[in-house]
Parts: C-alpha cells; structure tokens; sequence
C-alpha cells in the first residue's frame, strides 16, 4: 500500500543519498553539488514549500514538493525523486499524481510541474498521471529566467470546479 505523508528531518539522509551523481542532481534539482541533509532543511525554510514522502509499504521510495502560489491561484509540484531500487515500478506516475490531488486538496485549480527536456522517464510518467504539455506560449514565458529551457506540463486532469462549475474551497 502505497501512501503520501509530510516529509520528515529524519528522511532527509536517506532521500539525499537517492541521488548519486552531479548529473542527476543537476537534472533533479539544478544543484552543482550533491544534496545533503541541511539541503533539504534551507529549501523547507520556504513557507511556501510543502514537502511530502511517499511510503510502500511503511518504506520511504519517494520525495516531492508542493510549491504553492496562493496569489497566482496555483501549486507547482517540484524536485521529485524516488529511490534507485524502486524506479520502474510506476512510482513516478503515483506521486505526481498524489502530488497534485494534494495541491487540489489545498484549493489550487491550477498545478504545473517542469521537467528536463531530456528527462523521458519522468516526461513519460508525468504523462501518465494525467499531465499535459504547456502550449509552446506558456512555455516561453515560463522559461523567462530559468537556467534551461524546461518542458512545462499542467495537470490536465478535472478538478472539482471542472466537475460542478464551481470553484473548490480553499484549505
């Protein structure tokens, strides 16, 4: 059973060590260094940063963020990962997915996520929770500043207003 609970201190250690090379925390998190448990404690000093783990079974596989925008009405889910040991099992699709209920949950009409373009695993599993590719204009424009150029997907599935017409209430 597989189930999405707030990130601890105590996992940060073990979601650093998921990531082992230069190259996959630059493509994870645009890091030039390794992350380290202190990482993890500045990005969470952002109020409006909402880690999350996700567990298997009572095993920490995944880690994700929600980035909440409240004046833009919308949540953008960040630096996901899950473990080397459990990649290709369809992790990456359940956590953005619960991920993005979660944003839904907290009120967000709107959730994004950007990705590597040359990140097909992740491109691919973002697919499949029900993510869809920026138009090629909103694309541009939120690439305005960023270190690459990212592809840019918003969850596509219905919402509760998509659903009734009405607006969902905020947590």
């Amino acid at each position: 059973m597989r189930a999405l609970e707030p990130f601890s201190p105590a996992d940060a250690i073990a979601v650093a060590g998921w990531v082992t090379s230069l190259q996959e925390a630059l493509r994870w998190a645009s890091m030039t260094t390794l992350p380290e448990a202190a990482t993890f404690e500045r990005w969470h000093a952002d109020p409006d940063v909402f880690p999350f783990v996700g567990r298997e079974a009572g095993v920490l596989v995944a880690y994700g963020e929600i980035w909440e925008d409240r004046e833009a009405d919308e949540a953008e889910l960040a630096r996901l990962l899950v473990a080397p040991g459990a990649r290709g099992h369809g992790l990456g699709r359940w956590l953005a997915r619960a991920l993005a209920d979660e944003a839904h949950a907290r009120g967000f009409a709107e959730v994004w996520l950007r990705v590597v373009p040359t990140n097909e695993p992740a491109l691919r599993a973002y697919v499949a929770a029900g993510f869809v590719a920026a138009i090629a204009d909103e694309e541009r424009a939120f690439n305005v500043g960023q270190p690459i150029a990212y592809r840019w997907l918003r969850d596509g599935t219905p919402t509760p207003a998509d659903v009734t017409g009405r607006q969902p209430r905020r947590a």
